[in-house]
């Protein structure tokens, strides 16, 4: 619904209250903090936008005309309303500066994000922060659908709707158990091999199964899977059984390459770099927490 063009601001009524209840403009100028002279001239201003008189000036002070003692009347469940409308707006702001909503790709939650967390809580302790986990396309279509604020992929592409900006990189490797077969061959792995080989890998949507195929694709893309597997523990313990290849980031084997219960693969003509994003809808800058979080994971 428009309003009338008659209608006066919010500040024009507070000031006609205070005249109202102390009987003097130049109080009711100090109690909104402006001068006397801008008091006078916002009265004047409603005076002609309402086309009533609502102040008679004497020696002894200022009262309201009978059509400001009306306007005032009117006023006051208008101010009430308008109080009470802040306070709401003023909750929602709080509420989105200590909440944070984060969806992450397996390989970032787990290797990464503890780490970027511990920094934000150090810089805002009365944040709470939840976060989800799962493939990049998950993690994509939760920041699309606003049930996340922010989201970090291991993908090549964005879907439409989202922004996003580097904030590392990262490179696939092929492991096996010390007892696979490659673990003892001394030349690498060429690209047309590989692709022919099928190998134990994440699923569909994954950005570990986006870069694999991107890497593939001259090659006829990856042979049909070994096995799928959503978890990279799983496809640890699978690999290191002896079971075959494996495709994780190398942040994830770090510790089974020390101690030898993974090999890692070298390969001929593969290119298994990726870099990791953290998105957000498109027309929505980062803000509060989540501006926190990205300036943190990009000065790593």
């Amino acid at each position: 619904m428009a309003l009338s063009n008659r209608v006066p601001d919010l500040t024009g009524l507070q000031l006609l209250l205070a005249v109202a209840k102390g009987g003097s403009l130049s109080q009711a100028a100090r109690e909104l903090e402006i001068t006397q002279p801008a008091a006078s001239a916002r009265i004047r201003t409603m005076e002609q936008l309402i086309g009533v008189a609502l102040l008679e000036r004497s020696p002894n002070g200022s009262r309201l005309t009978p059509g400001g003692v009306l306007l005032a009347d009117w006023a006051r469940p208008v101010l009430e309303a308008a109080e009470s409308l802040d306070a709401g707006i003023d909750a929602l702001r709080t509420r989105r500066n200590t909440r944070l909503r984060v969806s992450a790709s397996l390989t970032i939650a787990e290797y990464l994000l503890p780490a970027w967390l511990l920094s934000l809580r150090n810089q805002r302790p009365d944040t709470v922060v939840s976060l989800t986990a799962g493939n990049s396309k998950a993690v994509a279509d939760q920041v699309l659908a606003s049930q996340a604020d922010l989201g970090f992929v291991e993908g090549t592409t964005l879907p439409v709707g989202l922004r996003g900006v580097p904030i590392g990189n990262d490179r696939l490797v092929v492991v096996v158990s010390r007892n696979h077969p490659w673990a003892k061959r001394r030349s690498p792995v060429p690209a047309e091999e590989l692709a022919e080989t099928s190998l134990i890998i994440r699923e569909e949507g994954s950005g570990t199964r986006e870069v694999l195929a991107r890497a593939l694709a001259k090659h006829g893309g990856p042979a049909a899977p070994l096995l799928e597997m959503a978890s990279t523990t799983a496809l640890k313990a699978t690999a290191i059984s002896g079971a075959g290849p494996a495709v994780l980031s190398a942040l994830a084997v770090t510790d089974e390459l020390a101690s030898h219960r993974l090999v890692s693969i070298p390969l001929q003509d593969v290119d298994l770099s990726r870099t990791f994003k953290a998105i957000w809808p498109a027309g929505h800058r980062p803000a509060g927490p989540s501006r926190d979080l990205l300036s943190i994971t990009r000065m790593r």
